[in-house]
């Protein structure tokens, strides 16, 4: 698996794999082309379908270093991964160079041909019962189990993201009005934080509080705000919320939270090296429910929980996100993507309740979930996997003005 710094990611949303990818293939492609006069970059699939609302061609035009011509191509099929781009570099009517590159999700691309754009190695271990193995065999936690592959450096790392992640909690939860777009939606983390029921018990303070965390960081998301992609930009937000609102309530120590994103990260690589954490290539499931498996895991290790009970939160998480599709009306990550963060971080908080008395009962690993995520989002039509032509992006009465 790769590095803990290659899935969390600092940077501005709205979607890691329509602005983020995108934006990092353009600036490696005009960095290798530096001579040409002119750029030209072809979008397919779901770049194509959903690039509008997404601000792909946006990014592309803000990031390119000379004129670039941007063609969306939403009619070619069988193309090698559903979130694939061309960039061609010219020099008038000759051509200086060509990638294709496909933008896997969480901001990571993939050039063909070129393994050197591939991030090294840094763990030996690529299934949660390989890792399991090793740190019963040295007694070590998954924490310490990071450290020992990343080194001491990756908790400086940790903290700037964990720091990135309150930040964009408090510019969310401060700030008002609608989000541009055209749906009219109004942000609605504010009027959570602050809407104390008369009669509201420990558990529904519990509920208002986290999902108005949640809906703060994916409102700063939606509204091109800076955010950490945990795993995605689109389901940036159970991470932060639960674990903003434990170490509020349980007075946790700044490197008790480092732990916690540290043992969600272990969860996300594993999702991300053996099944996808993008909604276009395997629904929502891939994000919310790798969101929502790394939250609940974070929330484990912060209960000094075991390894099996670790796993078996994270299998709860993700088991019950199976086959949630990916319809972004309009192409914005908007509805049903802001309140449906705000779901997951409850739904994490459930899965460790779950997994505090039920772990000896379990008969699912959370390798055989993760693949069976993989397989099932594969099995999806492609109107469920962020193209907007299908669900409630179909459905929707009204389109964006």
């Amino acid at each position: 698996m790769k590095s803990l710094v290659e899935l969390y990611k600092i940077g501005c949303g709205p979607s890691s794999s329509h602005t983020m990818g995108p934006e990092k293939a353009v600036k490696l492609f005009c960095e290798a082309y530096p001579h040409a006069t002119s750029y030209k970059v072809t979008l397919y699939g779901s770049l194509a379908l959903t690039g509008k609302g997404h601000g792909t061609d946006a990014v592309i035009k803000k990031t390119a270093t000379k004129p670039v011509e941007i063609v969306f191509d939403a009619k070619t099929t069988n193309l090698p991964h559903p979130n694939t781009m061309e960039i061609f570099a010219l020099d008038g009517a000759n051509q200086l160079g060509f990638w294709r590159v496909f933008s896997v999700g969480g901001g990571a691309i993939a050039v063909e041909g070129q393994a050197s754009i591939t991030p090294l190695e840094v763990y030996p271990h690529n299934s949660f019962e390989q890792i399991c193995a090793f740190c019963r065999a040295n007694e070590i936690t998954l924490p310490q189990y990071v450290e020992r592959f990343e080194g001491v450096a990756i908790w400086d790392y940790l903290a700037n993201i964990w720091g990135v992640m309150k930040q964009s909690i408090d510019r969310g939860l401060v700030a008002e009005g609608v989000l541009a777009g055209g749906l009219g939606t109004e942000r609605k983390a504010k009027i959570l934080y602050n809407g104390v029921h008369p009669d509201e018990t420990t558990a529904t303070h519990e509920n208002r509080i986290v999902c108005a965390y949640a809906f703060a960081v994916s409102e700063e998301n939606a509204s091109g705000g800076t955010i950490v992609t945990a795993p995605t930009c689109g389901a940036c937000g159970v991470l932060p919320a639960v674990l903003k609102y434990q170490q509020t309530t349980k007075g946790l120590t700044e490197q008790q939270v480092l732990e916690a994103l540290a043992t969600a990260g272990i969860i996300g690589n594993l999702i991300k090296t053996n099944a996808s954490i993008s909604g276009a290539e395997c629904g929502c499931q891939a994000e919310i429910g790798s969101a929502c498996s790394m939250a609940a895991a974070a929330v484990a290790q912060i209960g000094d929980m075991d390894l099996d009970q670790i796993e078996y939160a994270a299998e709860i998480a993700m088991e019950h996100h199976l086959g949630l599709t990916c319809d972004p009306i309009g192409g914005l990550v908007q509805i049903p993507c802001i309140e449906r963060n705000a779901v997951a971080a409850m739904r994490a908080l459930n899965a460790v309740s779950l997994a505090t008395f039920l772990t000896h009962t379990r008969k699912i690993s959370f390798d055989t979930v993760v693949n069976t995520m993989y397989q099932t989002g594969r099995d999806l039509r492609k109107e469920y996997r962020e193209t907007s032509e299908g669900g409630l992006a179909k459905n929707f009465p009204h389109k964006p003005e």
